[in-house]
């Protein structure tokens, strides 16, 4: 059969059954997180990814005449646009075990908790990992490096997990919006033919006020969390100088790191460069702690790269910290994003994410009702699809003719599309994006989800601003039926 003959054959699904399989994975996902709680991204949502994408391939092969074929060439394709996140992935999980084991982490940690008070930390993490993201235009590389010691000093400090983790990543999130070098950035303003500085000053109106509410939170909370005494953090100060060598000269590790990121070498070079001289700086600086993982330091330094190790020490607090999982660390998300991805092609395939799309073109009546359309649209598929770039593209495909029919310009939808895609990929347990920052940072997406207050009011921001107008240009419609901005 040729492929213009199976077009043809292809039912359009409507709205309700493009939504059915998104509802079977929702109720499968809650009956999986109430049954294994943390340990539900261990397999049980895998599974559930995968049943979800089978009742997909189920409705398209019988209701709609979608051939097998489409399927799997749909899932090849997702799976595989993947395949540098993956290596990335494991890249990362080599990082953290080398910069740990190296005492680069530890000795951030030792200098970081001398010079943040515990009153700023919150703020303060967002405002430095927002800094570091805007230099790097990686929202990964700066959560991967400068994330994890914060977390380390925030743990410290007496802090909840889901504050840290929220202030982390509403910074890194924001400097990954604005900053010129950010891939998603360059990707929402050029698929639309948008000129790269011209999006990036638009989406000030939407991203300022955001992360300025996200501070005074960050503020106010730090000020209100009950924190550890000075003397606590002491005692870890010294527990952390009694396991590692502390020194001056390991700063030099994260210092040529962000060498090779301002340098814009490719994230996977850098990575993988980044975590060879945290090896030779353990082997120099922690050779006692590459003695205690193995005798032969050779395995050992192989070992913190690949596997799980764990330190001796009387300190609980500082026992959870060194704790490393290496690239191994990084498998079970790894075989999350494969099987998100499954689900994404079957959604795609079976012409369900067209049907989610369409439900919320119907929506549009007037500015407002456009961009929240826009916006719902955006958030929906980063939970359907599960990766940020695909849903990019998507969103603006979907939506630049009726933009440009409407008469408003291409940097309203190219802003929206970031407002509502870019940040809140990390939301949603199952992306790429909130599976990789959960792994990382050893935090679950549900616990840090509340407390990211950048990320979720981004898209709220978006529509508040398009119901004001502000900023907005709106000429002349293209087409004769138009409705009334």
């Amino acid at each position: 059969m040729s492929e213009n003959k199976e077009q043809y054959l292809k039912k359009r699904p409507s709205a309700a059954m493009s939504l059915m399989p998104l509802l079977v994975l929702v109720v499968m996902l809650t009956f999986v997180i109430r049954a294994f709680g943390s340990d539900s991204l261990a397999g049980a949502s895998q599974i559930a990814l995968l049943a979800a994408s089978a009742f997909c391939v189920l409705i398209g092969m019988w209701r709609l005449n979608v051939p097998w074929a489409s399927f799997e060439k749909a899932i090849v394709k997702n799976v595989s646009s993947v395949a540098s996140a993956i290596i990335i992935l494991l890249l990362i999980g080599a990082l953290s075990g080398a910069w740990m084991l190296s005492g680069v982490v530890p000795t951030l940690i030792y200098y970081g908790m001398h010079i943040i008070h515990p009153d700023i930390f919150l703020v303060s993490s967002c405002i430095i990992c927002a800094l570091v993201s805007v230099m790097t235009g990686s929202s990964w590389t700066t959560i991967a490096t400068i994330g994890i010691a914060l977390m380390g000093i925030g743990r410290a400090q007496g802090f909840a997990d889901g504050w840290i983790a929220g202030a982390i990543i509403s910074g890194a999130y924001f400097g990954d919006k604005i900053s010129p070098l950010s891939d998603t950035t360059t990707l929402a303003s050029g698929s639309l033919g948008v000129p790269l500085f011209d999006h990036i000053r638009y989406m000030v109106y939407t991203t300022v006020p955001s992360i300025v509410i996200a501070l005074i939170v960050f503020a106010v909370a730090g000020l209100l969390c009950d924190t550890n005494t000075a003397q606590d953090i002491s005692t870890f100060a010294l527990a952390l100088k009694s396991r590692f060598c502390i020194t001056p000269w390991l700063l030099l590790v994260p210092v040529f790191t962000g060498i090779l990121i301002a340098k814009r070498v490719p994230p996977i070079i850098t990575l993988f460069l980044s975590s060879l001289m945290a090896v030779v700086a353990a082997v120099v600086f922690q050779s006692d702690a590459l003695h205690e993982i193995d005798p032969s330091m050779f395995k050992a330094a192989m070992r913190c790269l690949y596997d799980s190790t764990q330190l001796a020490t009387d300190d609980a607090t500082l026992a959870g910290l060194v704790g490393t999982r290496g690239m191994a660390g990084m498998m079970g998300t790894i075989w999350l994003i494969v099987c998100a991805m499954c689900f994404g092609g079957c959604m795609s395939a079976g012409g369900m994410v067209g049907g989610i799309t369409r439900l919320f073109i119907h929506m549009v009546h007037s500015r407002t009702s456009l961009v929240a359309s826009t916006a719902a649209s955006g958030v929906m598929l980063n939970i359907a699809i599960a990766d940020q770039y695909l849903c990019i593209l998507l969103t603006g495909n979907m939506f630049r003719d009726i933009y440009d029919r409407e008469g408003y310009e291409r940097k309203l939808l190219s802003r929206t599309t970031e407002d509502s895609v870019t940040v809140t990929s990390v939301l949603v347990p199952w992306n790429t994006c909130g599976m990789t920052q959960s792994t990382v940072l050893g935090v679950s997406t549900w616990t840090y989800l509340p407390y990211c207050i950048f990320n979720i009011l981004s898209p709220i921001m978006s529509v508040i601003v398009a119901a004001t107008g502000y900023g907005i240009v709106h000429r002349k419609p293209s087409a004769a039926n138009t409705t009334e901005a």
